[in-house]
């Protein structure tokens, strides 16, 4: 149970797995993450690397199934993003979970789309609900939350479902992207501005 909400978990490999984005308005030692943030506010977050969180279009009924997007200053925050015990993976997780679908190691280091099916594996299947196009055979169960950009606008919601790390890239980091028209993994570096989902992994 965290910030009042109990997640379904998953393991894949070694790995444990939050199956669900995180919905969470609190860091782990309770204090709140700045929301309902205008654009203009979003769009501003990186001169104070202040951490924020949305609801994909502002519209409470995304909380359900879709959880709340990130910047990633929040995820950077000491304060803790995911509850004691757990943590946002890092690219290098992220690596170990796709290669234990069957991405190899030079796919996994690669950048944009990569592997076969590991993304259709990742996402969840039409029998699941909430449902999308993938078999969900990992029991990852992802979904298209989309994201909400930079300058805070919200894109791709029903399509695409994005997924920060906790690994910087310069003024960049790291996330992954599954997308309805596609059964590979993105990885890409992406701006901490962006609001992206949040998974958690066991310590």
């Amino acid at each position: 149970l965290f910030d009042g909400y109990q997640y379904n978990v998953v393991e894949i490999g070694d790995q444990c797995w939050f199956a669900e984005n995180l919905r969470n308005e609190h860091y782990a030692n309770g204090d709140a993450i700045p929301g309902d943030l205008s654009d203009g506010e979003w769009a501003n977050a990186e001169d104070t690397n202040l951490g924020a969180q949305a609801i994909y279009s502002n519209d409470e009924s995304n909380l359900a199934n879709y959880g709340r997007l990130y910047n990633w200053y929040a995820v950077d925050d000491w304060r803790g993003l995911c509850p004691s015990g757990w943590h946002v993976p890092t690219d290098g997780e992220f690596m170990t979970l796709e290669m234990e679908l069957g991405m190899s190691e030079s796919e996994a280091n690669g950048i944009f789309q990569r592997g076969t099916d590991q993304g259709t594996q990742m996402k969840s299947s039409p029998e699941d609900s909430p449902s999308w196009n993938g078999t969900n055979t990992s029991g990852f169960s992802g979904l298209a939350g989309g994201y909400r950009n930079y300058s805070g606008n919200f894109y791709d919601g029903g399509y695409c479902g994005y997924f920060w790390s906790a690994s910087a890239y310069g003024a960049n980091a790291w996330s992954r992207g599954l997308y309805g028209g596609d059964t590979a993994v993105g990885r890409s570096n992406d701006t901490q501005r962006n609001g992206f989902s949040v998974r958690c992994v066991r310590d």
